[in-house]
């Protein structure tokens, strides 16, 4: 059983950044992949970034890339989310999910997940 609780979520103008946390409770999170959703009004959620265990493999979505940086601290349980550059289109509740897997597959694949939080970008 692996608990998850996101945090940071906010108001943001457009060009700003936010660093979204996801705190994990509960046995094994080193050894499980991390990842990152979005999900927008009336749209599917969608990823945004995945790490591996170790926090040596990362993968992003393309529209994510180079602005968003996912990293790790098992010692402190918890993953981040650096978004930087964001934009409108970014605006969305964020979730974090953990899974087995690697590499990342669709929503399917992550055995738990978190509430959410919201982010929201100004123009």
């Amino acid at each position: 059983q692996v608990q998850l609780v996101e945090s940071g979520g906010g108001l943001v103008q457009a060009g700003g950044s936010l660093r979204l946390s996801c705190a994990a409770s509960g046995r094994s999170f080193s050894s499980y992949n991390m990842g990152w959703f979005r999900q927008a009004p009336g749209k599917e959620r969608e990823f945004v970034a995945a790490i591996t265990w170790t926090g040596r493999s990362t993968s992003y979505a393309d529209s994510v890339r180079g602005r968003f940086t996912i990293s790790r601290d098992n010692a402190k349980n918890t993953v981040y989310l650096q978004m930087n550059s964001l934009k409108a289109e970014d605006t969305a509740v964020y979730y974090c999910a953990a899974s087995l897997r690697w590499p990342p597959g669709p929503l399917s694949t992550y055995d738990y997940w978190g509430q959410g939080t919201q982010v929201t970008v100004s123009s």
